[in-house]
């Protein structure tokens, strides 16, 4: 049954009742959210009297047969002077998160190219799909296993005291156990089951069909229990180091996969992310695509900064992104935030001045969302003076077009500090 979908933007309200074309946020809705929120909280939303109110994460929260789409939206800026739909959000977020995925790179190679991913939800089982597929393509890895059980046949070493107990009556049985080479192991598990839980949510056609062919094509395995434990128990090597872009999205989506136990109708898949850590990706891949103006590029790269005396672990400094250029380093830390004609807040502005000192850069910057606009700032030592020290505003509008937003993206960061 197709999931009806509710759409809502970051920080809005859902109330108990109210009607959102057509769907009511009903109070089974609810109270499958609330018992999702729990006594320990998520970050995705909280708790209001007879609603939720969502936070600065984005994606979406399956519950049931309701969909709760959760989109981006910067006010005062060229998308909101054009009176942008959801539906441009939302293709504004499917964009970036391919920005982010490397998915263009694959799409003209991959027959999922073809899929119209229209959610959030829908482009992680797109990607997941074609992850798998390559799999299949290049050839599923097979390892050893031990095995224990009866057999037809004398195979491997007999293990007496079971085959005592269980063979007394059945002559031609044996209790062995035997190694077998095979594709029945960890990583397929994991992978066959994400695939029947993407069958299962799955309300795109297109995508239902293809989920059906890739299944047909991969090995039937055991049905396991999927924990945090499970993931951090697989050791990638060589042999099977193509697999982790694809344990790395099943670890997403069953980890965040919530059944209703006890009445199964309102199972909950959350699959949300923090808007501020897109952001600082989007902007760092989007630099990444000119090397030779910002090179030496890093994303939280870590230096330590301060270690207890008496022992105990140390604290280290990430600036979100470093780069070069003529010889001099830049910090550039990225906040989700529209801070429209306002001052930067007072920690910011603080965490900036350390990176200059720390990192002995010659130009920091923060970088925002909003209404095209550059200030620079400077710093006053202890006794008033206005020192040498500068730090740059920068906010960057949001364009429709990803491929024309990247491109002033790294236009006016370069207009702005490179001078």
């Amino acid at each position: 049954m197709p999931a009806a979908t509710i759409t809502v933007f970051e920080h809005q309200k859902l109330k108990l009742n109210q009607t959102y074309k057509g769907i009511c946020f009903s109070d089974s809705y609810l109270k499958a959210l609330q018992k999702y929120h729990g006594e320990k909280g998520t970050p995705f939303f909280s708790l209001i009297h007879n609603g939720v109110q969502f936070n600065e994460h984005v994606g979406v929260l399956q519950v049931g047969t309701l969909r709760i789409e959760v989109l981006p939206k910067v006010e005062h800026t060229q998308m909101d002077a054009q009176g942008s739909s959801e539906g441009s959000w939302r293709d504004l977020l499917i964009d970036m998160f391919k920005v982010v995925q490397g998915v263009e790179a694959k799409s003209n190679t991959n027959s999922f190219s073809r899929v119209k991913s229209n959610s959030i939800l829908d482009l992680y089982f797109m990607l997941f799909l074609q992850e798998v597929e390559e799999l299949l393509h290049r050839g599923l890895i097979k390892r050893y296993r031990t095995t224990e059980g009866n057999q037809k046949a004398l195979k491997g070493s007999l293990r007496f005291a079971p085959h005592l107990r269980e063979n007394l009556v059945h002559k031609e049985r044996f209790f062995v156990r035997y190694t077998t080479y095979d594709h029945q192991h960890l990583l397929h598990q994991i992978l066959y089951k994400t695939l029947a839980l993407i069958q299962t949510l799955s309300s795109n056609a297109q995508l239902s069909t293809s989920v059906g062919a890739v299944l047909l094509r991969f090995p039937e395995m055991e049905t396991i229990t999927v924990t945090e434990a499970t993931f951090e128990r697989i050791p990638f090597d060589r042999k099977n180091n193509a697999y982790q872009k694809a344990i790395q999205i099943a670890r997403l989506l069953l980890l965040n996969y919530h059944p209703d136990v006890q009445q199964g109708r309102h199972d909950v898949l959350a699959l949300m992310f923090d808007m501020n850590a897109l952001w600082e990706e989007f902007i760092f891949m989007t630099l990444k695509k000119a090397p030779q103006t910002y090179s030496n590029l890093r994303a939280q790269h870590p230096k330590p900064f301060w270690k207890p005396l008496q022992g105990g672990r140390s604290v280290g400094m990430k600036p979100d992104i470093t780069y070069s250029y003529n010889g001099q380093t830049i910090v550039l830390d990225t906040k989700w935030k529209n801070i429209q004609s306002a001052n930067p807040s007072v920690d910011d502005l603080r965490q900036l001045y350390v990176y200059h000192e720390y990192f002995d850069a010659q130009r920091v910057a923060l970088v925002y969302p909003g209404k095209q606009d550059f200030r620079n700032g400077r710093y006053f030592n202890f006794d008033q003076s206005a020192s040498e020290k500068e730090c740059a505003v920068i906010c960057l509008d949001v364009h429709p077009r990803i491929r024309v937003w990247q491109e002033e993206i790294r236009e006016k960061i370069r207009t702005y500090l490179h001078n």
